[in-house]
């Protein structure tokens, strides 16, 4: 399937420094874990491929590598190379979709074990905001993307909100949309079963 659709950008006013995008790809590259920007909130987010950087974000997070975490993606073409197969109503979603939405698959293909939940699926979102898009495009391949916070505290709103903790803990932190003030909120997540069921998880 080509690509199907293309999304707005959210911050068309605001442009990255290409020197802060480079070098979060370049830590990327190298098994690092970084702080960035995304569609939503705050992510913490490493190569999805990278099972030792995935398992340094759950500890970072302190949080039970039993439990999945979700990566994003740069196009409707890096989706099909990351899930074995997708079913035509999650197409059909990510067209009329308005906010964020996360949609979790069965068969994962490509990336690291132990993102995956024990049923052996995984949340992806196809990412409408410029600099992750890029990080992945220039990485070529899905970021894991976490919320930047200790497992069981409330999830930052904004980069202000993100403890020092988290900020030391990684390995880059990025410089795009630190100073803004606006909230965001975490994304939509939908899973859809193997028998082509819709369940909003949130």
């Amino acid at each position: 399937m080509e690509e199907k659709k293309e999304f707005n950008d959210n911050h068309p006013d605001i442009r990255y420094d290409e020197s802060d995008l480079k070098e979060a790809v370049r830590v990327l590259k190298e098994g690092g874990i970084i702080l960035y920007p995304t569609d939503t909130v705050w992510g913490i987010g490493c190569d999805a491929r990278n099972e030792k950087a995935v398992e340094r974000i759950f500890q970072l997070k302190q949080r039970a590598d039993s439990k999945s975490m979700l990566v994003l993606v740069g196009s409707e073409g890096m989706l099909q190379r990351t899930v074995k197969h997708v079913p035509e109503i999650a197409w059909q979603l990510i067209d009329v979709a308005v906010n964020p939405m996360t949609i979790i698959y069965d068969n994962p293909v490509g990336v690291a074990d132990n993102l995956k939940a024990e049923d052996g699926s995984l949340g992806i979102r196809i990412t409408s905001e410029r600099f992750s898009r890029a990080l992945c495009e220039r990485l070529k391949g899905p970021i894991v993307s976490t919320s930047a916070n200790i497992s069981g505290k409330p999830t930052p709103l904004t980069f202000s909100e993100i403890s020092s903790d988290i900020k030391k803990g990684v390995d880059y932190v990025c410089s795009f949309r630190q100073k803004e003030k606006a909230t965001s909120r975490p994304s939509n997540i939908i899973k859809i079963t193997r028998e082509n069921i819709v369940k909003v998880i949130r």
